[in-house]
């Protein structure tokens, strides 16, 4: 997965960091794995033919001989990592892996001597640093737009290549990873999670449950989550920002404000407010329990444009169904919950209307208005419950499969197959599969994990409609691509 970093105007600064034990001594035998040109000696291996000073040197000299003005940040930086789950490749592999992205980013094109300058660093097991200046050797400036998303495709030829986890498309809807500083300051301060993904929690489930704007940023205050607006030269309110109490950089002087685009994709203001639905008087848990089935009916046979709202009002469900869940059922609904995730965002669509939203919003309000309905009508309450959302989520995985949505198929029938292992701890005999064709999940690239893993079932359709009395049959997961992100 190539990931762009920040780009700067220090060569030699990046290479001591690379070269370096890293900020927390996680940089382990750093090394040289590919150049410009063959043979080029290794700074950490010989030091007596090639300096850190030298490389920099001899990567800057075309930068220093542009004719015209020189770039602000000359320095190119991208790294390229493999999921933990993957095999360690080789440096030769890796060398390889480094030759095609810089020529598909534009940076050295294959047969051209004339290219920028440009290493490959790598110091662990699952990934390399590309750093290039950007200037060619024939005193030109390189053309790299659309750098990123070129690298992408060659990615995508070594993971079939050589049987790796595969990527999501550049669609836009999977979710924003924590990157590394992230992760390491959470660790630092000793929390399971880094802000973000604690901020993206809790965002979305404000968002799912509000029905207004001010709805939705009171119950960012009321979640304990510091809140900035920002208004328009009208003063009409354009947009938010988040921040953890307690996460603050430069030293402990601000907070750290992400804003609702930052944390994922549908998170923005305008996107929130094209899920919101006018408020619907809360139904009994029972009638709630209908509503989904009939939602997955009519999410079975919606169209392109109307699916779109369909599945964003069913994430929203999910989101709010995770919260109210009983204790012992709680962490697979929610596991569920940020599988669909991906599959409640549709690519390319900026509409949210569906014949089954209002559906899927009335049955959230009817659980967030009585959560102590579930837990009070005990397992087949729960069972019914869940039944109702397996229907409804692979109706969703049918949806996206037949709109070839092949990353958001996958987030969908995991999300299904994390339901049913919850309907396994509600106490009700082991459910069984009703007797259909499976169809597998095709196996397709994409970019950022999903959160989880597990087997895919083949939701071809909605299930026959059940009741919520004990012993029902539940769907078991079918054959499907066990690994997604």
């Amino acid at each position: 997965m190539p990931k762009k970093a920040g780009s700067g105007e220090s060569t030699a600064d990046l290479l001591a960091y690379l070269f370096g034990p890293g900020n927390h001594e996680e940089h382990t035998d750093p090394h040289l794995v590919a150049a410009w040109t063959p043979g080029l000696p290794c700074p950490a291996r010989t030091p007596d033919r090639m300096t850190l000073a030298d490389l920099a040197l001899l990567l800057d000299a075309p930068v220093d001989a542009l004719r015209g003005p020189k770039p602000a940040e000359h320095v190119w930086h991208v790294s390229v990592r493999n999921e933990p789950d993957d095999r360690t490749l080789t440096d030769a592999e890796w060398a390889t892996v480094a030759a095609e992205m810089v020529a598909a980013a534009g940076i050295a094109p294959h047969g051209d001597a004339q290219a920028c300058r440009w290493v490959a660093v790598r110091h662990a097991d699952d990934h390399i640093h590309l750093v290039a200046t950007l200037a060619r050797q024939d005193g030109r400036h390189p053309r790299i737009r659309g750098d990123i998303p070129h690298m992408h495709t060659a990615a995508r030829a070594f993971e079939t290549a050589w049987d790796l986890t595969p990527m999501s498309p550049l669609d836009q809807t999977a979710r924003r990873a924590p990157v590394t500083g992230e992760r390491e300051k959470a660790a630092r301060r000793g929390l399971t999670e880094s802000a973000r993904e604690s901020l993206q929690r809790t965002v979305r489930e404000a968002a799912a449950r509000a029905t207004t704007t001010t709805d939705f940023l009171t119950r960012l205050r009321d979640a304990g989550v510091r809140v900035r607006e920002h208004h328009d030269e009208n003063g009409a309110l354009d947009g938010y920002a988040v921040a953890l109490p307690g996460d603050r950089a430069d030293q402990g002087s601000r907070p750290v404000w992400f804003s609702g685009r930052t944390l994922a994709y549908d998170l923005s203001l305008p996107r929130i407010r094209e899920r919101f639905h006018p408020t619907i008087a809360p139904a009994d848990l029972a009638r709630a329990h209908t509503r989904i089935r009939e939602a997955a009916h009519l999410l079975a046979r919606a169209g392109r444009a109307e699916g779109a709202g369909d599945v964003a009002a069913l994430g929203d469900l999910l989101v709010v169904a995770a919260a109210t869940a009983p204790t012992p059922v709680r962490d697979q609904i929610r596991a569920a919950a940020a599988a669909f995730e991906q599959a409640s965002r549709t690519p390319g669509t900026r509409t949210l209307h569906g014949t089954a939203r209002a559906h899927f919003k009335a049955s959230a309000r009817a659980l967030e208005r009585a959560p102590q309905t579930a837990r009070g009508g005990g397992a087949p309450a729960v069972l019914a419950l869940l039944i109702a959302l397996v229907e409804a989520v692979e109706a969703a995985t049918a949806w996206h499969r037949a709109q070839h949505h092949d990353a958001q198929t996958r987030a969908a029938a995991q999300a299904a197959a994390l339901l049913r292992e919850a309907a396994t701890l509600t106490g009700a005999p082991p459910p069984t599969r009703p007797t259909r064709p499976s169809r597998t999940v095709p196996r397709t690239v994409r970019v950022t994990p999903a959160a989880g893993r597990g087997s895919a079932p083949p939701a071809a359709g909605a299930p026959t409609r059940q009741h919520p009395n004990p012993g029902p049959q539940l769907p078991q997961p079918g054959p499907g691509p066990g690994r997604s992100r």
